[in-house]
């Protein structure tokens, strides 16, 4: 039976929604730490463009801002009330708060993320900087505060965000040119998810880092403290649907992050993995001298990733991935889902069609969507939002590696890596380094995330880019992209795996693009985008890529569409040394119209057929060593 694990959280979900029923996303924002008392601040907010980035010298930051907007959509969304989809060089958002008056101790402010460069301000004090547009950050903003004992405190919070086009920075798909097309999408500006506040204790629990142990049964979990002080201990505690597993306690003077262990006997051993999302229940406290100040719940589940030889092995099974690319975008809303239950309705969408997994393509999911990933028994690799990073193409020179690329993806694994829906991380897609080129400042950046992945996380598989260049020589996975169309040339191109030569990504020239492959587990990381559209289709209207844009050539009809889909699928599924594969894409994406799915997530195809087709036991399930 599956341990439905969040019951503090689903609480603090209700209470949002009932106290503001008219809010935009309203649920608790960070599901695996969860504090009782904390302020949904999406909403009305006031909001300005600033097109020449002068909003500073013309004193918008003391200002009331012309207009309004919908937090936490972007101002490029019709869901934000806005729908300006032109480049805004910078954009300025106010809001006045009002802070409970029982919001006695230090206040915390949170933002899910904020495209691209954010500055905030607190009663006109500065209290955060922020570069990344895909990774949260918080502010503890109790000196900007003006309080008076015993009444709320009022603050005015001024946000401004800088997202030029001339800038190099992280985009993922959003396009670097007016209208998009092909592939790139419709940009995103400024505050694209939750903001909220919560008090703390001058001494709080920071995030969990929550390591399974599956040889000997176990959680292990490290809990950073906000600053180490005499008496100060932490208390951990397992539980299951029956009750109390086992707990344990650490000084927290003694270590600046203390280390709990929590074994797990062989009669509540319940394993996560795929379409089993069996979770337990972890409460963290902090006591001083004997009183708590700080209490916060989480959650866990029980899994192994594990890698021998050539074989991925989930809880020391040969489990074949059956993933589909997800862009985590909505007609409406852009990269911010338009709902909690979007974002749950996509991974059922995903599951119906026969996939057990996805990779979360080209941005960093809002948390929400992991949790869910976490309780479904949903596969994940995480990754990155650096599409056409290598700046080859005439318009690729904005998103030229920085240092911001190995920050920002610090803060995601910082913050998601006790997700046990996470079974890979793929820090960046479809770089086009080639062997015959100098070492460049990109190849610096994929070590060092590649380093950063490794030293953060121990516990799985690193992909040091997805695709095209592998210029990490010992990465511990190996994948190519292929979109060729044909099942038959597919299965000729794919067929040197057996003898140790897969099928490489090469520069147009032929040049290698990265080391060869060394027997590491591999997979087909992109494949299919089969391109069709039924009502394009009917209208004849050729391949005009401004209405409509697909991989080869598109499929006349969807009798063609299954046939293709099949026997490209049949051939990866079919291979024994693949460990499995990525579909692209579930969805279409505006013009991009290969999904399973159209944009709105209505049907376009026999769903059914879709799953059938990848229904048989992979012959990498059938290995036998």
């Amino acid at each position: 039976m599956t341990h439905d694990a969040g019951s503090d959280q689903r609480a603090a979900d209700q209470h949002a929604a009932a106290a503001s029923p008219d809010q935009p996303r309203p649920e608790y924002p960070r599901p695996q730490l969860v504090r009782e008392r904390w302020l949904n601040l999406n909403g009305r907010w006031q909001f300005s463009f600033d097109s020449g980035d002068s909003g500073e010298e013309r004193g918008l930051r003391t200002a009331e801002l012309d207009r309004d907007i919908l937090v936490p959509f972007c101002p490029e969304s019709t869901a934000s009330g806005i729908g300006d989809v032109d480049f805004h060089e910078a954009v300025w958002y106010r809001r006045e708060v009002s802070f409970p008056a029982d919001w006695d101790q230090r206040i915390l402010l949170h933002f899910g993320a904020v495209d691209h460069d954010a500055t905030v301000w607190v009663n006109d004090v500065e209290v955060a900087r922020h570069r990344g547009g895909f990774s949260s950050f918080s502010a503890d903003i109790t000196a900007a505060l003006r309080r008076t004992p015993g009444q709320d405190t009022a603050a005015t919070i001024v946000v401004r965000a800088r997202d030029s086009r001339h800038q190099p920075q992280a985009r993922g798909k959003q396009a670097t040119w007016y209208a998009n097309s092909s592939c790139n999408y419709t940009r995103t500006t400024g505050i694209w998810q939750t903001v909220w506040a919560e008090p703390v204790s001058e001494h709080h629990l920071g995030r969990p880092h929550i390591i399974p142990e599956l040889g000997d049964p176990a959680f292990t979990v490290q809990v950073p403290v906000s600053a180490n002080a005499a008496g100060l201990v932490v208390r951990a505690r397992l539980r299951d649907q029956a009750g109390v597993i086992s707990q344990a306690e650490a000084l927290a003077d003694a270590d600046r992050t203390p280390t709990l262990r929590l074994p797990i006997p062989a009669d509540r051993v319940r394993l996560w993995r795929p379409g089993h999302g069996e979770l337990y229940d972890i409460d963290l406290t902090l006591i001083d001298d004997g009183e708590v100040v700080d209490e916060v719940a989480s959650y866990a589940g029980l899994r192994s990733v594990t890698l021998v030889g050539d074989r991925f092995l989930i809880n020391g099974e040969p489990v074949f991935q059956r993933l589909v690319l997800d862009q985590g975008y909505w007609p409406d809303s852009l990269m911010t889902a338009p709902s909690d239950e979007a974002m749950v309705h996509d991974i059922e969408l995903a599951l119906e069609a026969g996939f057990n997994g996805a990779r979360l393509h080209q941005k960093v999911f809002e948390e929400r969507f992991l949790h869910h990933a976490d309780r479904m028994g949903y596969l994940v690799w995480g990754e990155f939002g650096d599409w056409g990073v290598s700046g080859r193409g005439p318009r690729g020179d904005n998103q030229e590696p920085t240092a911001s690329f190995i920050t920002q993806w610090l803060e995601v694994l910082e913050r998601d890596r006790s997700h046990p829906a996470i079974v890979g991380w793929c820090p960046l897609n479809e770089t086009h380094q080639v062997m015959h080129d100098r070492i460049t400042v990109l190849d610096d950046v994929t070590q060092g995330m590649y380093l950063a992945t490794k030293l953060a996380d121990t516990t799985r598989p690193v992909l040091d880019a997805s695709g095209y260049s592998h210029r990490v020589r010992d990465t511990e996975i190996w994948d190519n992209h292929s979109y060729e169309q044909d099942p038959a040339a597919f299965a000729e191109q794919q067929s040197g795996l057996a003898e140790g030569k897969p099928y490489e990504n090469r520069a147009h020239d032929g040049a290698a693009y990265g080391y060869p492959y060394q027997g590491q587990p591999m997979f087909c990381s992109e494949y299919g985008g089969i391109w069709w559209n039924p009502e394009a289709a009917a209208a004849a209207r050729g391949n005009d890529s401004a209405h409509s844009w697909g991989y080869g050539q598109r499929v006349s009809d969807e009798e063609e569409f299954h046939a293709r889909f099949a026997g490209l699928t049949q051939v990866l599924s079919g291979n024994p040394q693949m460990f499995g594969y990525c579909y692209t894409q579930l969805t279409d994406v505006f013009q991009e119209e290969n999904g399973i799915y159209r944009f709105d997530r209505s049907r376009k195809l026999d769903v059914a057929r879709v799953r059938q087709a990848q229904s048989d036991v992979a012959a990498y399930e059938k290995r036998t060593e």
